[in-house]
C-alpha cells in the first residue's frame, strides 16, 4: 500500500531587474551549479531486514523467490532449531514484516496450504484466512492503482467459497466481519455461487440420467469435456457437502 504523492504548485518567481542604462558596462552573470539539494535525488531500494536475509538462506523454499504459507507455531520451530543464531525479538518483528507483505499474502489468498520448515504440507488454509488475505490484497491493489476491483474480487470470493466445502450459510457466519462493503460484495459472491451451484446440480442429473462417458456427454452439450468435468465435481462435492 502506498500513499498517492501530491504535486505543489511552484512559488512565483521575483520579477527581473530592470536593465542597467550603460549595456557597455554590464557584466555577463557567472554560471553557477545547482546546489546539491535541488538536484533529483534517486531513491534508495528499500533496507532489506537482516534476519529475513537469513532465513531466505537458511529456508529459500519458504522465503525465496516464491513465498508458501507458513506453519502455525513456525516461530517456535525457528528458534529450536537455530537459538544461537537467530535472536527472539528480531524473529518476531521478520516474520511480522514477512507475512504482512503483499507477497506473503498473495500466497495465502490463492489458497495454498501451510507448510513447515521442510517445505512439507502440514494443513489446509483456513477458508476465513483465504478470506481475509482476499479483503487485504484487493484493497492494496485499489489503493495503488485505483482500479474498480470490485468484480475481481467478487469471482475470487466464489472461487474460495467453492473450494472451501462449506454450506452458504456456514460460509457467511464464517468470514462475514465489520467491513458493510465487503459484507455486500460477499453476499453478492454467495447469491452468484448459489446459481452457479444450482446450474452445476442439473447438469450432474442430467449426467447421470444420460448414462454417458463425460467426453461423450460433452459432446452434447457442445461443451469442452474438461470443463464439464469440472463442473461435473463441484456439483458432486456441493452434493457431498
Amino acid at each position: 500500500m502506498t500513499d498517492p504523492q501530491t504535486d505543489t504548485a511552484a512559488p512565483a518567481q521575483p520579477p527581473a531587474p530592470p536593465a542597467q542604462a550603460d549595456a557597455q558596462t554590464a557584466k555577463p552573470a557567472k554560471a553557477t551549479r545547482a546546489p546539491q539539494a535541488a538536484r533529483t535525488a534517486v531513491p534508495r531500494p528499500p533496507r532489506i531486514n537482516p534476519t529475513l536475509e537469513k532465513l531466505a538462506q537458511l529456508y529459500p523454499h519458504l522465503f525465496g523467490a516464491v513465498f508458501l504459507p507458513l506453519k502455525r507455531g513456525i516461530f517456535q520451530d525457528i528458534l529450536a532449531a537455530h537459538p544461537d543464531v537467530i535472536e527472539r525479538e528480531a524473529l518476531k518483528e521478520a516474520l511480522a514484516q514477512h507475512t504482512r507483505s503483499t507477497r506473503y499474502l498473495t500466497a495465502v489468498a490463492s489458497g495454498q496450504p501451510r507448510h513447515d520448515l521442510q517445505g512439507q504440507v502440514v494443513e489446509a488454509m483456513a477458508p476465513e484466512h483465504v478470506y481475509q488475505a482476499l479483503l487485504e490484497v484487493f484493497r492494496r491493489r485499489h489503493a495503488r492503482t485505483g482500479e474498480d476491483v470490485r468484480p475481481k474480487l467478487r469471482e475470487r470470493i466464489v472461487q474460495a467459497f467453492q473450494a472451501s466445502g462449506l454450506s452458504c450459510s456456514d460460509y457467511d457466519a464464517l468470514v462475514r466481519g465489520r467491513d458493510e462493503a465487503a459484507n455486500v460484495l460477499l453476499g453478492e459472491a454467495l447469491v452468484e455461487a448459489a446459481a452457479r451451484n444450482a446450474k452445476d446440480e442439473a447438469l450432474l442429473r442430467a449426467f447421470e440420467a444420460s448414462g454417458k462417458p463425460v467426453e461423450v456427454f460433452a459432446e452434447m452439450y457442445g461443451m469442452d469435456a474438461r470443463a464439464a468435468a469440472r463442473m461435473l465435481e463441484r456439483a458432486r462435492r456441493m452434493r457431498g457437502g
